[in-house]
């Protein structure tokens, strides 16, 4: 049966290449991609020029071995590139958003600048982003692509010290740098050039977006050159938390040199940036997929941060407490250094090298959802404790708003929320070196060592369950009750419900090892390929054990791990915290694993390719998802992935296609179900997946200044390798339960995606306008696992307009989700199965509403 679909998959992309042949001339290309079309062309000038197919002809530097990247005709594999230009036209929220361009990549920007969930087909992630690599210049940010509360593109800004983007799935990406199986991008710096370049750019938005973006480029001396850029901004978001959402910015400086043998870049950047990190948000659910607006919520621009909540102390934090500010958000204040090396030693020989040095802060201060809002007087009297209610004796309580206000009514929707501040310090150093050498006329072999080193300290307070108002800029809540004639706090002074569940440091360490060959042969039409990788993986960690005061519970077993802080039984708060008794858990992680591909493109003529590739690789654990905690070192074990895919490109005057069709199995893969702290409980769980899909990007251009663009995706993905029950405990409904997964749907990965963008460009005696309006669906799906949690689809429309003034001015307007579409890109992840309580009440992430850009640019 699986055969069969992929057979029919394989049928599907291989009749859509003949109909592309069938419609289209091969004459000579506009590239699609290309924001300026080419002059209108004779028959005899548009035949002359047709072995000049532009975008395919586009060099790609990523994955490949070849001295100098590779067209993109001969890779055979899947890859989107974009100019500067096009990454503006796509209007990212972050660089996470950027990734929307490439199809089969789903990043949900819902959350905001930074921290996204990245989702690539066919690998089931639903958190952080374990499965995706953000390069710069070709060397990872970091040695492994996410830890808990940190993803790859969370240390990263667009701005306009950026050249082009290479965004790559799979394929050889097992083999090259950090052998990622998911996806990579890679980022090339804007160099200098002989005359100097530059540009200054101020942008307003409707939330109160206030930018500036600065590039200059420029000669230093004979064959060497400089530039620098950046840029500023600070914004009050589309969710305006009373303080700024977004604010800060970041420096990039580069030198290089150019000879006649070679090239030599070195770059360093500095990034100082913090951002809201959005919570879902409450919502009313009326059937399994069908969301509507909860009363007294505005769900496409309200927030529960405020000033009321902004700031607390949290005691429980390791060391002693510490204050803790929401608008430090989720941010980045790292610094980085680089330098790229290559250079030709002559009768066949290359070398290239590659290093980053990195090292700074990736805080995240922010909310985190608990369970389901009800009523105060339900959440005190009525609501059972596994569903997040107190169970007090009636009447017993006093609640009042910890700011003044007087006593809250028993009637006021209130909800308590995990006020989290995890402070993570990360340092890493990478090293890249190969050496090739051309064997005979057209093979060239390559040996390569990657290296790298990194490590983390961290200290985390999760927990602090926070009572606030269920409202827009929350107010937060302090509660006192009697019972048996004693006065019992529920809450501390801030209206926090604990001191922490969760309160740890941990420091870890890792380095990777690995060795390279790989061997190109060109042969006629014929590229063939096959790489091959041995990587070594030697990671500890020190996590902190916990003090204990000597306490039994009612049934006179020792209470372990926490203890009462200030000795007070009548302080409920912080009479079960863990602190850190100054010894610590390690635990070693040792693994030697091989990934390799092998791929064969044939160029059936200048302007159509078709490939094959097959690849196995494999995923590490990271200090926090596998290896921390385990004194025995039984950790779980290793990723796995075995893809196999297979394309068509073309490009003509009129039509562009890049049409791929893929089979990902997938095993090793753990399910570790948490509290609504966060924290780790039951029993791990491993499973897979199985997946198949095809991918497309082209572009139709009828007439010289109109073009239509499309990004689309299908993908027919389940769980797989497990065929038991996952045991859960549904903490909105209070009820045990049990999910069977294998054959559910991958969870947030949509089972269509799809966007298209018509342009056209108005020519004029003193510049030109082009205008385009993007629109984008998004098919069905799911918030976890079980499949039990419906998140719906939806259709978003944004648009832009550029106008080029005389040779130096730049007008832009771009807008994006002009509609204020309602879309849910998750619910709240700490609950597994129906998120959806009382009254159809849910929390979620919605897309954020209507926000529109203003810039003025200046160019010479």
């Amino acid at each position: 049966m699986k055969n069969k679909q992929l057979t029919r998959l394989t049928l599907c992309a291989a009749i859509a290449a003949v109909l592309v042949c069938s419609v289209a001339n091969a004459q000579d290309t506009v590239p699609p991609q290309d924001t300026t079309p080419a002059p209108a062309k004779s028959a005899a000038q548009q035949k002359a020029d047709s072995k000049n197919a532009k975008n395919l002809d586009q060099i790609v530097v990523t994955g490949n071995t070849a001295t100098g990247g590779l067209k993109k005709i001969d890779t055979s594999y899947s890859v989107v590139t974009a100019t500067a230009e096009q990454i503006k036209m796509a209007n990212p929220k972050s660089a996470a958003d950027l990734l929307k361009i490439s199809p089969g990549l789903w990043p949900e920007s819902t959350g905001g600048q930074t921290g996204a969930n990245i989702e690539i087909a066919g690998f089931p992630g639903g958190g952080d982003a374990p499965f995706n690599t953000v390069q710069m210049m070709g060397s990872p940010l970091y040695g492994m692509p996410s830890l808990s509360f940190f993803e790859q593109t969370s240390m990263f800004r667009l701005d306009d010290t950026i050249d082009r983007v290479d965004i790559l799935q799979g394929g050889p990406s097992v083999v090259f740098a950090d052998g990622q199986i998911g996806a990579t991008e890679n980022y090339m710096l804007k160099t200098g050039t002989d005359v100097p370049t530059g540009s200054l750019g101020v942008t307003y938005g409707n939330e109160n977006l206030r930018r500036t973006d600065l590039f200059l480029g420029f000669p230093l001396a004979d064959s060497w050159f400089g530039s620098v850029g950046g840029f500023y901004r600070d914004s009050d978001g589309v969710r305006d938390p009373q303080f700024p959402a977004d604010k800060g910015g970041q420096f990039t400086a580069t030198v290089s040199h150019d000879s006649d043998n070679g090239t030599m870049t070195l770059y360093a950047r500095y990034l100082n940036d913090r951002n809201q990190f959005i919570t879902p948000i409450p919502l009313l659910q009326s059937g399994s997929d069908d969301f509507h607006a909860y009363p007294g919520f505005d769900p496409l621009k309200d927030t529960y941060y405020g000033k009321d909540i902004q700031h607390v102390h949290l005691a429980g934090y390791p060391g002693g407490g510490t204050d803790a500010n929401l608008a430090n958000g989720r941010g980045a204040k790292m610094s980085f250094f680089g330098g790229n090396f290559d250079y030709d030693l002559g009768d066949g020989w290359n070398i290239s090298d590659k290093f980053l040095l990195d090292g700074g802060d990736m805080n995240t201060t922010a909310l985190f959802s608990g369970t389901n809002p009800a009523s105060l007087n339900d959440e005190l009297y009525n609501v059972s404790t596994d569903q997040g209610g107190f169970a007090l004796p009636a009447g017993s309580a006093t609640a009042s708003y910890v700011n003044g206000g007087g006593l809250v009514d028993p009637n006021q929707s209130v909800i308590h929320q995990g006020f989290w501040f995890i402070h993570k310090h990360l340092k890493n150093i990478n090293n890249d070196f190969r050496l090739s050498k051309e064997i005979f006329d057209g093979n060239t072999l390559t040996a390569g060592v990657y290296l790298a080193h990194y490590t983390e300290d961290d200290r985390w307070a999760l927990g602090n369950q926070m009572l606030m108002t269920n409202a827009p800029h929350a107010k937060p809540i302090q509660v006192s009750y009697v019972d048996g004639g004693q006065t019992y706090q529920l809450t501390d002074g801030q209206g926090l419900l604990d001191n922490g569940t969760f309160n740890i440091t941990n420091r870890g360490s890792a380095t990777n090892k690995a060795f390279y060959l790989s061997d190109t042969w060109r042969v006629g039409p014929w590229l063939f390929d096959l790489s091959g990788r041995v990587e070594n993986q030697n990671a500890s960690t020190d996590m902190c054990n916990f003090k204990s005061d000597g306490r039994v519970d009612a049934d006179g077993k020792p209470v372990t791990g926490v203890i009462d802080t200030d000795g007070n039984p009548l302080t409920l708060y912080n009479n079960a915290v863990p602190v850190c008794d100054g010894t610590y858990t390690h635990t070693s992680y040792n693994k030697t694993h091989p990934s390799w591909t092998f791929g064969v493109n044939y160029e059936l003529a200048s302007n159509m390719s078709v490939y094959v590739r097959v690849n196995k690789g494999a995923h590490f654990p990271d200090f926090d998802n596998g290896i921390r905690g385990d004194a025995q070192g039984n950790t779980a074990p290793m990723q796995k992935v075995f893809n196999f895919e297979g394309g068509f490109k073309y490009q003509s005057q009129y039509l562009y296609a890049d049409i791929s069709a893929y089979h990902k199995q997938f095993n090793g893969l753990p399910f570790q179900p948490t509290d609504g702290a966060g924290k780790p409980i039951g029993n791990l769980s491993l499973y897979g997946s199985d997946s198949k899909g095809i991918n497309l990007t082209g572009a139709v251009t009828p007439t010289e200044n109109l073009r239509i663009q499309v990004v689309a995706n299908y993908l027919d993905g389940h769980y797989s390798h497990n065929n038991s029950c996952l045991s859960f405990t549904n903490s909105v409904t209070g009820e045990d339960g049990c999910a069977f997964i294998n054959g559910v749907q991958l969870q947030r990965q949509p089972k269509v995606r799809y966007m298209l963008t018509p342009s056209y460009r108005f020519p004029f005696a003193w510049g030109d306008i082009m205008a385009f309006v993007t629109y984008t669906h998004v098919g069905d799906h799911t918030q976890d696992q079980s499949g039990l949690q419906q998140l719906g689809k939806y259709d978003t429309w944004d648009f832009g307009i550029v106008a080029d003034v005389q040779k130096n001015w730049e007008l832009r307007v771009q807008g994006t989700n002009m509609t204020n579409e309602l879309g849910l890109t998750e619910s709240n992840s700490r609950i597994f199965g129906s998120a959806s309580g009382t009254n159809g009440v849910i929390l979620a992430r919605p897309l954020e509403g209507r926000e529109v850009n203003f810039q003025v640019k200046y160019k010479f």
